[in-house]
């Protein structure tokens, strides 16, 4: 039965048969009818969608959003409506932004195209009918030929000319001749000759074959019940996780401590309750929920007039610390087309009479098409003015030559074309220059050197031979002899004309190029080289299956070519590789690639490609120009870095502040500043820096991948909090010592100075460079400007004392703003001292 193991690849057809529990001449109706209902039908499951309801909840899963629906619970419980109500809508609002954009970006992963379900030519009960593929189970016998889609996982019983274009699945240019027999158990996926997949379609002759998996069991099938799983955390994703987790650490410590000291110290407990949640909430950047993804929409839609859609939003951060980008070969770093380089001669130079015999093969033969012929035919036609077919020696994969025979300029030609060793064996002259002469050993040693040459190069080379033969009713095999070796034919998938500069691009930004594909070796080594990649190291599927794990890990870093791998291989590179701490990316374009672009922090697919790959893909390429890529690199980097700067200015800031007051309600007989005052000073202050989205960054940070550093953010957040806290008792004193503020003065003159000083220091901090050497956003310094003056204006409002805010009389004011430039320079010293350190 199906759901039994076994290597069916690997044993005589005969006990395949038995070990499915059918025969040669199928199964019966019934037997057909009870299987499907025991393995269900031959249909690949797709991935639920996520219900809009659970996209919208899934907004309140992190540490800082959790933080604040407590916050609101607590307020509204303890009666602080108004407390309860700017928190409510500090979570509202960034929960909507982020619940917007992520249903608007394409979550599509469980498509896979309903191109299986046809019709399929089943032997049951004995006779030939036609049965909906999807109806079909492991121990049919279904037949196969030129054009169908083949259904499901096979064996070969019976074939005529047959050859299957598997390229969806294993990424090769050509197809694939297939026949039947037995293969070793190692044998890999690409290389069973006896064996046709799911999905993949033949390209010309016909078989029988024995059906031995169906639906999810499949090759194809195995590949989509990756999409069935949550995707890896990324890079972005796990920042994100570790940086609110360590902000929870610090709030849960902080809450505690406050809330104890001030009840040990008799005042109210709901108050100090209140007070200890406001200081925690004041140190958390509630808004970064938000500013993620304005910062990622911003992005997303200047990918989109770079002629990219961006189907998952976090994929554009992962840009910015992505350091290997790992891509797929053909279709795209070359054009996934066989092309044709021309005839060349016994010394290697370029021939045009060989390039007009290769043509006139192709052109006249009719036994079997095929995409090398059509290549050749889409290529320079040469000159045949009088020249009529006569016959043809049609190709088999035993001879591996194809001869056609032809009158041009009053003789009859036999021209043949196919493999080196076939067209040599045939041959028993050599045309050396416009003279045949005896084939030798020196020829036969100066041919194997050319040969060997191009095949290191990676360049797929057949062989060209002619002699003129007598006129005859027909031709045949035998009248294959005594042929001529005229030359050579040389044929490649041309790489992509963007590719070398893309590379050097990519180089110069810190990230690193790994070719993986299905293809062997030497076409690999020789993509590289054309493209400008330096080999460091190349490994081969066969290779790979014979390393551990650990072994592999600690090669990976050598190697930049992975040759002859299936799609599991492929995916096992990419985790190796992000085991290796490396933000990998991966660009591939058939279902053999889906794996690994599950598995990579950013999958980047073409427009071309297997629908399975875009729809896995996160982003996709509409047009080829992969130059595109370099620029959502900068692009990823300059949002990356946005992010980081409002992390960076709003925690070091507010932890400043929010220590400082924490500290400082231990002796005042009041709080510093009532909750309902310390949530609207972070929501003020953080409105300019929703901004931070379309602020500009220095180039200088765009010039290496950036990477989530805890222990940087924690050190930056300490030294300037620290930097913030001393200017923040200096002006402790002078409202108490020197104006001998009372309570309702005190605290709106914090209140006003806190907002204005974090307007200022966003200005400073948002660069590495002296502030004024670096230009901020214009939406920036307006949206800071807006709230600089509502804060000025805000105690003469009429909702004004139910904020407990009153006016601050100017001397006071100037006082306050002479300790703020003080902070601001003291700033600008520590901050240079910090990077350079």
């Amino acid at each position: 039965m199906e759901s039994k193991e076994f290597s069916y690849w690997s044993i005589p057809a005969d006990d395949a048969i038995k070990g499915l529990s059918s025969s040669i001449n199928g199964l019966s109706s019934q037997e057909a009818s009870r299987r499907l209902k025991e393995m269900g039908e031959n249909v690949l499951a797709s991935k639920k969608k996520t219900s809009e309801l659970l996209i919208f909840l899934n907004q309140f899963k992190t540490p800082i959003v959790l933080i604040l629906v407590v916050a609101t619970i607590i307020s509204a419980l303890s009666g602080e409506w108004l407390d309860a109500f700017i928190i409510f809508l500090i979570v509202l609002s960034s929960s909507l932004i982020s619940y917007f954009q992520e249903r608007r970006a394409s979550t599509a992963l469980e498509k896979l195209r309903e191109t299986v379900q046809v019709t399929t030519q089943v032997l049951r009960d004995g006779s030939w009918i036609p049965v909906p593929s999807r109806l079909l189970v492991a121990g049919d016998v279904v037949r196969i030929s030129t054009g169908s889609l083949i259904p499901a996982d096979g064996l070969i019983l019976e074939a005529m000319d047959l050859q299957v274009n598997q390229a969806i699945l294993t990424g090769e240019s050509l197809p694939i001749s297939k026949q039947p027999g037995s293969l070793g158990e190692e044998t890999a996926l690409k290389d069973r000759a006896n064996c046709v997949y799911m999905g993949t379609n033949v390209h010309n002759g016909s078989a029988t074959v024995l059906l031995t998996k169906t639906g999810s069991s499949t090759a194809f099938g195995e590949i989509a019940k990756k999409l069935t799983l949550r995707p890896p955390e990324t890079e972005f994703e796990r920042g994100i996780r570790t940086f609110g987790g360590f902000l929870t650490q610090i709030m849960l410590v902080l809450v505690l401590i406050v809330f104890a000291i001030n009840v040990l110290l008799l005042k109210p407990p709901i108050d100090s309750l209140l007070f200890s949640v406001a200081l925690a909430v004041g140190i958390s950047p509630e808004l970064l929920p938000a500013i993620i993804s304005l910062t990622l929409s911003q992005g997303s839609h200047v990918m989109a007039k770079e002629g990219v859609i961006v189907k998952r939003l976090n994929a554009i951060e992962n840009f910015g610390s992505m350091d290997i980008l790992c891509t797929d070969k053909t279709g795209t770093l070359t054009e996934g087309v066989i092309r044709i380089d021309g005839g060349y001669d016994l010394s290697g130079h370029p021939s045009d009479e060989v390039y007009r015999m290769a043509y006139l093969n192709a052109f006249f033969q009719a036994g079997m098409a095929n995409s090398l012929d059509d290549a050749i035919v889409k290529g320079r036609p040469p000159e045949m003015t009088g020249v009529t077919k006569i016959d043809e020696i049609p190709f088999d994969f035993d001879r591996e030559r194809l001869s056609v025979i032809v009158k041009d300029g009053g003789q009859n030609l036999l021209l043949t074309k196919g493999a080196i060793q076939s067209v040599l064996s045939i041959s028993t002259h050599v045309l050396d220059g416009q003279e045949a002469v005896k084939l030798d050993e020196g020829h036969l040693q100066r041919i194997q050197e050319q040969y060997a040459e191009w095949s290191r190069q990676g360049i797929r080379v057949l062989a060209v031979a002619c002699r003129v033969v007598p006129q005859q009713a027909d031709y045949g095999i035998s009248d294959e002899t005594d042929m001529i070796f005229a030359g050579f034919l040389l044929m490649y998938d041309h790489p992509k004309e963007d590719v070398a500069q893309t590379i050097r691009d990519l180089s110069v930004h810190g990230i690193s190029l790994c070719l993986i594909t299905g293809d062997n070796k030497l076409i690999a080594v020789h993509t590289a080289e054309s493209v400008g990649l330096t080999v460091t190291g190349v490994l081969t599927g066969g290779e790979l299956r014979s390393l551990s794990d650990e072994s592999f890990w600690h090669r990976v870093d050598q190697i930049n070519i992975f040759c002859e791998v299936d799609p599991n291989q492929k995916e096992r590179i990419i985790l190796a590789l992000k085991k290796k701490s490396h933000v990998v990316g991966f660009l591939g374009d058939g279902i053999n690639d889906v794996p690994a672009l599950h598995a990579a922090d950013v999958s980047i697919s073409v427009n071309n490609a297997a629908d399975i790959a875009k729809e896995t893909a996160d982003l996709v390429l509409l047009e080829h120009k992969l130059e595109v890529l370099d620029r959502g690199v900068i692009l990823g980097r300059t949002t990356f870095h946005n992010t980081l700067k409002y992390i960076q200015i709003t925690t070091s800031a507010n932890f400043g502040n929010m220590v400082s007051m924490a500290g400082l309600s231990l002796f005042l007989p009041f709080l510093p500043l009532l909750p309902k005052q310390i949530l609207l000073l972070n929501f003020l202050s953080d409105i300019p820096a929703i901004a931070i989205a379309q602020d500009y960054v220095d180039q200088d940070s765009l010039k290496s991948p950036q990477r989530w550093d805890i222990h940087f953010i924690r050190n930056f957040m300490f030294l300037f909090g620290l930097i913030s806290s001393v200017f923040d008792y200096i002006t402790f004193g002078v409202l108490l010592l020197i104006i001998k503020a009372n309570e309702a003065l005190f605290q709106s003159s914090w209140f006003t100075v806190s907002v204005l000083t974090e307007l200022l220091i966003l200005m400073v901090m948002r660069t590495r460079r002296t502030f004024y050497k670096s230009r901020p956003a214009p939406i920036m310094i307006f949206a800071s400007l807006a709230v600089g003056v509502f804060t000025l204006v805000v105690p003469y409002l009429p909702f004004a004392s139910a904020l407990g805010i009153t006016p601050v009389p100017p001397y006071l004011l100037l006082a306050l703003l002479f300790i703020t430039f003080c902070y601001l320079v003291a700033t600008e010293f520590g901050k240079r001292w910090f990077y350079r350190k």
